[in-house]
């Protein structure tokens, strides 16, 4: 019964978008092949996901049977936009025309006016947009990497801190990569950067720690910045996505994933925190397991700043940013920065700096992407290294984050 709604709405996204493809073309060939392309994908796709097994989790095939459902009904629901709005007035001029004849002239006529080509000219155009940025979005952008920097003024900041450039990387979600190259081009580009501290803040892989048995070396390549790197679980690190035959295999899961973080030279924090030494004066660095308003609650603030006084400059490390949100953001103990990830931006979206910023996932989670601030309290939402389920991004990159501290005012 619950496929039953989603099969009718596939259904008649399909027949509106025939409908256009009919105005198009009176090429039965080009009809036919239409048919038999879109019958492929979605075949393709039902046999994907029926034959799924949840024992295992995400696979590249599961992957691209979600690329290759979007590449298909994304665009067909701009045409069905189109068409329907269009089918909205053709009803309306076809009650009026009625109403007008039998009441006033008594004449029979064609009430329901044609279809007009040149609308559905207008729709495949504008169908064409989000068609290519799918395309573009799995072969190119999901490894369009950009390093976004920020600086952040604290009265708090101990003196020796003026000036200390920390890195942030989120969501690696290594059961998604396929090109060891631009991994490898990433790592060099986060080596290029000039950091005193990495911090990565959760989703190492997207079920399994078998996921990160080939990139071991590549992520091992990452430098030592001088004052360390840090990390913390997210969400998916858990294994909580998939069945387990055993609780003693999930648990092993869990652990090899712990263990996997030594392996690539990061501390993990499991509500924990360690201080960064500097010139005789100390930060903070906290980091929670994962907690989410809608998602697993491991984190323990009180646990993890145990060691931590009130008047620590303190930087917390959260996988989901509902936490600052719900949780960190009037906390007494004033944390001066949070690093999250989590949200991927959606992996889609419109970003034009100081212009526009808009991405689905923001009717979801109140901060999203990039930095915010409250109450003296800093967020960074870092739009992820990775992907996952949609094999690519649109508009939104994958980001690697550099925060330099200095002491004092925000300049206006």
């Amino acid at each position: 019964m619950r496929w039953i709604i989603p099969i009718l709405m596939y259904i008649l996204i399909e027949v509106y978008a025939y409908q256009v493809i009919r105005m198009i073309t009176k090429s039965q060939w080009i009809q036919l092949l239409y048919m038999t392309i879109s019958l492929v994908i979605i075949g393709y796709v039902i046999y994907v996901f029926v034959n799924y097994d949840r024992s295992v989790g995400p696979t590249k095939d599961s992957l691209r049977a979600i690329g290759l459902l979007l590449i298909s009904v994304v665009p067909k629901l701009v045409l069905v936009l189109f068409m329907f709005g269009e089918d909205i007035i053709r009803v309306a001029i076809a009650g009026y025309t009625y109403l007008t004849n039998t009441f006033f002239e008594g004449n029979a006529t064609q009430y329901l006016p044609r279809r007009r080509k040149f609308i559905s000219q207008l729709a495949l155009g504008v169908a064409a947009i989000p068609f290519a940025g799918l395309i573009h979005g799995i072969f190119k952008g999901k490894y369009n990497f950009k390093v976004i920097n920020h600086v952040l003024y604290f009265k708090e900041l101990p003196e020796a801190f003026d000036g200390f450039r920390l890195a942030q990387i989120s969501d690696i979600h290594s059961g998604s990569f396929d090109e060891v190259a631009k991994i490898e081009y990433a790592v060099d580009l986060i080596n290029q950067q000039e950091m005193d501290l990495l911090l990565f803040t959760g989703d190492i892989v997207n079920t399994m720690a078998s996921e990160m048995d080939d990139w071991i070396d590549v992520f091992k390549k990452i430098k030592m910045p001088s004052y360390g790197k840090y990390s913390i679980l997210g969400n998916h690190d858990y294994g909580e996505y998939v069945t387990w035959d055993t609780k003693e295999k999930k648990d092993a899961n869990f652990q090899a994933i712990k263990d996997v973080h030594s392996k690539i030279d990061f501390k993990l924090l499991l509500n924990e925190s360690v201080f960064v030494e500097k010139g005789g004066e100390r930060i903070a660095v906290i980091g929670v397991e994962n907690w989410g308003h809608n998602f697993k609650k491991a984190g323990d603030l009180t646990k993890a700043s145990e060691r931590v006084s009130k008047e620590d400059f303190k930087i917390l490390l959260s996988h989901d940013p509902s936490h600052w949100e719900y949780e960190v953001k009037k906390h007494k103990d004033h944390f001066h920065l949070t690093l999250s990830g989590h949200t991927h931006g959606f992996q889609f979206g419109i970003e034009i700096p100081g212009i526009m910023k808009w991405s689905p996932v923001q009717y979801v989670y109140k901060q999203w992407a990039g930095m915010y601030s409250e109450m003296g309290r800093y967020l960074n939402v870092n739009r992820g290294f990775g992907f996952h389920a949609y094999p690519g991004r649109v508009g939104i990159w994958p980001e690697i984050t550099v925060i330099e501290l200095r002491k004092g005012t925000q300049p206006s």
